[in-house]
């Protein structure tokens, strides 16, 4: 290894804007379960799993179909 190098040459990355961005959301103890049970099948972090599937859900341009209870309390 050397003791320096010359990064005068070097360039932005260009995949940068590609990179991944830390959020915080609050999810649902079965939705994270369910996921954590498949990725732990399929041999993967369970992060990653989510990842793949909003950014499926994404490229489709899926909707979610959203239902209330009829009993649900007024505010």
């Amino acid at each position: 290894m050397r003791s320096e190098y010359d990064f005068s040459r070097s360039r932005k990355n260009p995949y940068a804007k590609q990179l991944k961005r830390r959020i915080t959301t609050r999810l649902d103890t079965a939705a994270v379960d369910y996921f954590k049970e498949m990725a732990a099948e399929l041999g993967m972090p369970y992060q990653n799993l989510i990842n793949l599937f909003l950014r499926n859900c994404a490229m489709q341009k899926r909707r979610p179909t959203i239902s209330w209870p009829q009993d649900a309390p007024k505010r």
